[in-house]
């Protein structure tokens, strides 16, 4: 018999291997990604991409002449030099004065200094219509700004464009300055250099990832301003935009069209694209970084509070002021009767204004819901953080991808709408849901940039540990994620209902004439001659603004996560 002998196992070999604690189920993240990728591709890709077609294909076929037609029109060049002038000055503008703002409001403390904030961040969710009334009532005949001759000018534009963008500005820019560690400017003066120097040295070069991240943002949104450009260019200052809206509508020139929003497509796709290099770059400096503030000094920070001062006073609160006040000017004198005629129909209108309301809230209420909803999965899913170079390339992707809406503008989607939803198997055109769908993508980047921050704030070992517990997906995304989730869903929703109570490019495609929303039908009435047409749309817009303002307020209100620049 022959006994085999063995070789002592070493007991370092006899050690436990700890588990591999289980991924949160990827069945989950599998459909939370297909289900928004599917409605985009469906309400977003098909449309844009047919309108696309048209620039490109004629009969089936290859043909490029569409775009040599419309490239040869002088009228196309002025309209394309305008647009870019208008973005250009637009962002230069709003950073040159955003920057003595963002210092102010996120370096500095102050009395007062959240109201301030508050009241800053108001333009930039304002409906465009309103703010295009809010100037003309402004600059117009009759205004108290009259004299400087600026109604309808490339000047009006301009201002009313810092005028949205000038929070974006701030808020971006401020965030990462506030996290700035304060010795570093401290050792530059030490050594002997001026604030001027240290600022352009020192300062400046750490702030550049913000700089450019708001930049490119605020040049894109300057590019593809749509309701401002309309009412107070006129026919004179034409931009892509309206270029595509003027074609469609009054020229039935549907070729054409398509052209200019291929090129449209081409300079929001290159500011997307920038913005969102940036905005990476940003996001990686303001890792690990607590926030600074110290006093005001009235006496080393004049320069910047008289700068803010003149901005936050002359520029954002005077438009809204003189809306206010004009609302309640009549042909007899001071009073209610621009309000009480929004109850009536005029020969302007279909409906009366408080039924515009109405249909308003209703689809502001159905496109937050699908925004909110569809938003939601997309930041869980691109809030993981996958241990793999193919996974993060995948999330990237994905999150790159639920942007471009952000660099399509409305008129774009609501013109492809038209196009492509009109015959089976999705023949949409009586329906009212075209405008709740097109409302929500434009809403949707929006919560996705409002929620991400927060689900990427969430320690992913918080995930690991309650896995290894034996809770489910579903379990650990509602012990773990969902405290987290309903810091941020009050600023998210109140961003896509006021986005969806003042959009107006798609809306003004996609609006039956017997049921319009408020932005329609303010932008009727501004259309039309008569003073009472004009009072019942300085009313209508004060409704607006004020319906938008509160909806803000309250989301602030119920806003917990503090994080992010929004």
């Amino acid at each position: 018999m022959t006994t085999t002998m063995t070789r002592p196992t070493p007991a370092s070999s006899l050690r436990a291997v700890p588990p591999r604690p289980p991924r949160p189920g990827r069945v989950w993240l599998v459909v939370a990604a297909l289900v928004p990728l599917a409605f985009l591709a469906v309400f977003f890709a098909w449309p844009v991409g047919a309108l696309v077609a048209r620039g490109f294909v004629t009969d089936g076929a290859l043909d490029l002449s569409g775009f040599a037609e419309v490239f040869a029109k002088p009228r196309t060049w002025r309209i394309i030099g305008l647009t870019i002038a208008q973005a250009t000055l637009g962002t230069a503008l709003s950073v040159a004065l955003g920057i003595p703002g963002a210092y102010l409001l996120y370096r500095t403390s102050f009395p007062g200094r959240g109201l301030v904030r508050a009241l800053v961040t108001v333009p930039f969710v304002l409906p465009s219509v309103v703010v295009g009334v809010a100037f003309r009532s402004l600059l117009a005949a009759g205004g108290p700004l009259a004299f400087l001759r600026l109604d309808g000018t490339f000047a009006a534009i301009v201002l009313a464009l810092v005028f949205f963008n000038y929070s974006v500005v701030v808020r971006t820019v401020g965030g990462m300055w506030a996290r700035l560690d304060p010795r570093t400017v401290e050792a530059a003066r030490s050594l002997g250099a001026s604030p001027a120097r240290a600022f352009l040295t020192v300062t400046l070069p750490a702030l550049a990832p913000a700089v450019a991240s708001a930049a490119s943002v605020v040049f894109l949104f300057c590019a593809t301003a749509f309701g401002v450009v309309l009412i107070l260019g006129g026919i004179h200052f034409g931009t892509i935009e309206t270029e595509i809206w003027v074609q469609t509508t009054q020229f039935l020139n549907l070729r054409a069209a398509a052209v200019l929003s291929v090129v449209q497509l081409v300079v929001g796709a290159a500011a997307l694209a920038v913005a969102g290099r940036a905005r990476s770059a940003r996001e990686r400096s303001l890792q690990l970084r607590a926030e600074h503030h110290r006093p005001l000094d009235p006496a080393r920070d004049a320069v910047p509070l008289a700068v803010t001062a003149v901005v936050v006073l002359g520029l954002l609160t005077l438009p809204l002021a003189n809306l206010l006040v004009r609302s309640f000017h009549t042909a007899a004198g001071w009073g209610l009767d621009n309000y009480r005629n929004l109850g009536t129909s005029s020969r302007a209108l279909t409906v009366t204004v408080w039924e515009a309301m109405g249909n308003s809230l209703r689809v502001a209420v159905d496109a937050t819901l699908l925004a909110v909803v569809l938003g939601v999965m997309v930041a869980v899913v691109v809030a993981q953080r996958p241990r793999s170079a193919s996974g993060r390339r995948a999330v990237s992707l994905l999150d790159g991808l639920f942007m471009l809406p952000l660099g399509v503008s409305a008129v774009t989607v609501g013109f492809g709408f038209l196009i492509t939803l009109n015959r089976p198997p999705l023949d949409l055109r009586s329906s009212m849901v075209l405008i709740p769908i097109a409302q929500a993508i434009v809403a949707l980047p929006m919560v996705v940039r409002t929620v991400l921050p927060v689900l990427r704030a969430i320690d992913p070992r918080q995930r690991e540990a309650a896995a290894t517990l034996g809770a489910g997906p579903a379990r650990v995304f509602a012990t773990v994620d969902g405290p987290h989730l309903v810091r941020a869903l009050g600023l998210a929703v109140g961003f896509a209902f006021a986005i969806s109570l003042g959009e107006f490019g798609a809306t003004s495609f996609l609006a039956r004439p017997d049921r319009p929303t408020l932005p329609v039908v303010i932008f009727r009435l501004i259309g039309r001659p008569g003073a009472e047409n004009f009072g019942m749309a300085l009313a209508a817009s004060v409704v607006l603004a004020v319906m938008t303002a509160g909806v803000m307020a309250l989301a602030e209100r119920l806003r917990i996560d503090r994080t992010g620049e929004w």
